[in-house]
C-alpha cells in the first residue's frame, strides 16, 4: 500500500455528470439523516463526509472541494437540530484539504483511500467539537476511543463506496 507521489502530468482529473454530482450527496444526506432513526448504530457513520471525501479527492480542485463541502455540510446542517453552519464549516475544510492532498498523492488505492478517510474523519470531527464548543458554546462530549473507532470504522466503509462510485468517474 504504497502512497506516492505524483507528478502534475500524472494526476488524473475525474468530472461528474451534473444528476451524478447532485443526486449522490442528496442520497447520502438523506440516509444519514433517516437512517439512524430506524437503525441506532448506524449514527457512528459519517456518509455526507465520506461522499465529500471522494468527490474531493476525485475532482482534484481546492475551489471545487471547498464548494462541495461547504453545500454538503449546509444542506447537512439544515436537517439536523444544530446551529446551520457546524457541518459546513468543517465539510469546507475536509473538502479543501482532500482536493488538495488529491494533487499531490496517489489517493486511488485502497490502503491510500483508507488512511485518507481515516485521517481526514478525525480533523473533520476535531473541527466540529472546536466550532461547535468554542464560537457556539455547545455542550458536546468528545471521546478518544469513540472518535478513534468511528474513524476506523468510517475508513472501512469509505474504500468499497469509493471503489462504487469510481463507476461514476469521467476523464476530463
Amino acid at each position: 500500500m504504497p502512497i506516492t507521489y505524483t507528478s502534475g502530468e500524472q494526476v488524473e482529473v475525474y468530472r461528474f455528470r451534473l444528476p451524478v454530482a447532485i443526486l449522490v450527496p442528496l442520497a447520502a444526506i438523506f440516509l444519514q439523516a433517516f437512517l439512524p432513526l430506524r437503525l441506532p448504530f448506524f449514527a457512528i457513520f459519517d456518509l455526507p463526509l465520506l461522499v465529500t471525501l471522494f468527490f474531493a479527492v476525485a475532482r482534484r480542485s481546492p475551489v471545487a472541494g471547498l464548494l462541495t463541502g461547504a453545500l454538503i455540510g449546509v444542506v447537512q446542517d439544515s436537517l439536523t437540530h444544530q446551529p446551520i453552519g457546524l457541518y459546513g464549516i468543517a465539510k469546507t475544510v475536509v473538502g479543501y484539504g482532500a482536493s488538495s492532498l488529491g494533487v499531490k498523492l496517489d489517493v486511488e488505492n485502497a490502503g491510500a483511500r483508507f488512511l485518507v478517510t481515516f485521517a481526514f474523519y478525525a480533523i473533520h470531527e476535531v473541527i466540529y467539537f472546536s466550532v461547535a464548543r468554542g464560537l457556539v458554546g455547545l455542550s458536546v462530549a468528545w471521546s478518544w476511543p469513540r472518535e478513534v473507532g468511528a474513524a476506523f470504522a468510517n475508513a472501512i466503509v469509505a474504500v468499497p463506496l469509493f471503489f462504487l462510485l469510481d463507476r461514476f468517474k469521467q476523464r476530463t
